[in-house]
């Protein structure tokens, strides 16, 4: 499968510039090594808390389920 970087950056909320940005397979690899998701599995506004731990992706989905205002962003699929 080919990598399309221009079409993952326009999705790409991370506010790193690192050689993996719009690289998903890499950024994902990268982010999994250190036990952490990537800033596209977040909100624009917890993504830029830079605290990318699975934990804080839980505690945000739970109470999300509760009514609460966290909301995971829209992707669409075919660009990853």
């Amino acid at each position: 499968m080919e990598c399309r970087k221009e079409d993952n950056l326009k999705f790409c909320n991370c506010g790193f510039d690192c050689e993996r940005k719009g690289i998903c397979c890499l950024c994902l690899a990268n982010h999994r090594d250190k036990g952490q998701l990537p800033a596209c599995y977040f909100t624009d506004i917890v993504a830029s808390s830079h605290d990318r731990s699975i934990e804080t992706y839980l505690m945000k989905f739970e109470r999300s389920k509760r009514g609460g205002d966290y909301t995971s962003r829209k992707i669409p699929v075919a660009t990853i």
